[in-house]
């Protein structure tokens, strides 16, 4: 008899923001390390139908899959840890569930019957459920809810889970994430905010099985023992998670405890025992703290006016790319953010860049900051520091190009100034309709869309070297993701074509410039790509362009000795964060 799925709930108690995301992408990676097929889901208890109207400093940032769906970057931390490619049915919120059961309302398919929330919205969450696992033929699905117990927002996915352990005992567990605080003037590790949060969840008709406690410092017996009396789990169901270097120890701190044992003898999964891959994966977490040689890279971005503690977030796959790059090529990345408004009130800041091993224009939307950034991407191809620019940061090299070396005054894009006698950088046909009549949600272009790589540029040596299916089928085609309205404006590639700048990847009906660069001959490194390469970037599979980025870098770095770099307080705490 084949063995049915399991369903792990995963949900938090006393804070948000501890880790459960994190923990969900730990939990899947220990099963599969033990040979079981493992997906990922990720609820969101907004009204919101996507993340891709929601604003990056508040929200974080737009993580989007394959299949174009834009959605919370907890799913991004689901496909770097598993190295998987999820799919919309993979992520759900409550604009999503409310929306599918309206229209079945309007298409009859309740058949007349009185549609209440209770059962068919808990239904509709388990019905979504059940199709990704079976859509990823997963042995264990591991589905996050999010914010916290008690909240009004999250009862319906709540009472969901419930359901779904009634239905399936043996087939179902649920783990909670509570933070364990250890108060400066007390000194002590308190328990009592989780007993309160599982009593919270008890009232909603569940009982944890494993509790993970977050907290600065590691978990002593005394308090593993008196959280087990009082929460009604046994004591090695309390699994330590204190404060660590980084994510990527976290599986491996979870293994101390002999979680992975613990989860498949909950859901009555024979015994397996773990693969070499989680070898490999020990060897990545303990290299990374290991590395000496630094290089310093600037991230040169817009959202920054909401407090520190956002930013990274906003650029958490850009951040991460950079690391697993750096790590491949065996360098610690020395991070720092700085505001692109910064540069505009003060021009005089740039020559602070000149001690930078490389500059990164990540991916923006709208009119603030842009002329900072173009002045930073003008100081790094006239000063020849590696540059790697990203959607938008494309788009700006190419209007900086189009400006200072083809003298088009006042070039731009028409995200900006649609009146503007250059627009370098135009609105995609398509697109105009749906702005037209105010089509703002997922309207833009979005997904894998594949980019013809021309020979001889830095691009196509990036792809040729890293991937192997590429060198395997002798084949120039890629396929990267994408979200973005504007394209380089067809009108003008010619003459940029005429000015040196070099279209490396294209369409494949050659309309659309997915990656422009300049020769070697002219600059180390001057990249920019039209999509998201950090969206497939892995920890163990790092990305091809960045790859030649951080090579890039690393050259700089070690050529003739250049001026020392100041970094802030802030970008020294947020690279300890992170």
């Amino acid at each position: 008899m084949a063995q049915s799925r399991k369903y792990i709930f995963v949900v938090g108690g006393v804070i948000s923001g501890v880790g459960k995301g994190i923990t969900v992408s730990s939990v899947g990676k220990i099963l599969q390390s033990r040979g079981l097929a493992v997906t990922a889901i990720k609820i969101d208890p907004y009204v919101n139908v996507d993340a891709g109207t929601m604003n990056p400093t508040e929200h974080g940032e737009v993580f989007v899959l394959d299949d174009g769906d834009e959605c919370d970057q907890d799913m991004g931390n689901y496909e770097r840890f598993l190295g998987t490619t999820l799919t919309r049915t993979n992520y759900m919120t409550t604009g999503r569930v409310y929306r599918s059961v309206i229209e079945k309302e309007r298409n009859l398919e309740y058949g007349g019957r009185c549609v209440q929330v209770v059962p068919h919205i808990p239904e509709e969450i388990i019905a979504r459920i059940e199709a990704a696992g079976k859509k990823a033929r997963a042995d264990v699905v591991v589905v996050e809810i999010g914010g916290t117990v008690g909240e009004y927002e999250n009862i319906l996915f709540l009472e969901t889970a419930r359901m779904m352990k009634l239905r399936t005992k043996d087939d179902v567990m649920f783990v909670m994430v509570s933070y364990v605080p250890v108060p400066d003037k007390i000194g002590e590790m308190k328990t009592k905010p989780t007993q309160h949060a599982v009593r919270n969840l008890n009232a909603a008709g569940i009982q944890p099985d494993v509790i993970v406690a977050r907290s600065e410092v590691e978990m002593d017996k005394k308090r593993k023992d008196k959280i087990a009396l009082h929460c009604n789990v046994a004591a090695e169901a309390v699994i330590s998670a204190p404060d660590i270097q980084s994510i990527y120890d976290v599986p491996v701190n979870f293994e101390k405890d002999r979680l992975g044992d613990l989860i498949m003898k909950i859901l009555k999964l024979p015994k397996r025992t773990q693969k070499r891959e989680f070898a490999e994966w020990k060897k990545f977490a303990h290299d990374v703290k290991n590395f000496r040689n630094g290089i310093n890279i600037a991230v040169v971005g817009k959202y920054f006016d909401t407090g520190d503690f956002t930013l990274t977030d906003s650029y958490i796959s850009v951040i991460e790319a950079i690391k697993y790059s750096s790590y491949y090529l065996k360098r610690r990345p020395r991070l720092t953010w700085l505001n692109s408004k910064d540069f505009e009130k003060d021009p005089r800041k740039l020559a602070e860049l000149a001690g930078y091993d490389g500059i990164i224009v990540p991916g923006g939307f709208g009119e603030k900051g842009i002329e900072g950034k173009l002045k930073v991407i003008n100081y790094a191809r006239t000063r020849k520091i590696p540059y790697l620019g990203l959607c938008y940061g494309m788009q700006l090299a190419v209007i900086e190009f189009a400006r200072n070396v083809l003298k088009m005054k006042g070039a731009t894009t028409a995200e900006i100034d649609p009146a503007a006698k250059h627009l370098v950088i135009d609105i995609m046909p398509e697109q105009k309709a749906k702005l037209a009549r105010k089509d703002y949600g997922g309207s833009m272009r979005l997904g894998s869309f594949p980019a013809v790589l021309r020979k001889g540029t830095i691009a196509h040596r990036a792809y040729l070297g890293e991937n192997s299916k590429l060198k395997t089928k002798n084949s120039k085609l890629v396929y990267e993701r994408h979200r973005h309205r504007y394209e380089v404006n067809p009108k003008h590639v010619m003459d940029l074509v005429k000015g040196g700048l070099v279209f490396s990847g294209t369409s494949p009906d050659g309309v659309l410039m997915e990656i422009a660069e300049l020769p070697q001959s002219e600059h180390p490194f001057f990249l920019g790509t039209q999509f998201h390469p950090e969206f497939k970037a892995r920890p163990l599979s790092p990305h091809p362009l960045f790859n030649e980025f951080v090579r890039a870098a690393i050259k700089k770095n070690e050529s003739k000795p250049k001026p020392k770099v100041t970094r802030s307080p802030l970008s020294v705490a947020l690279e300890k964060r992170a």
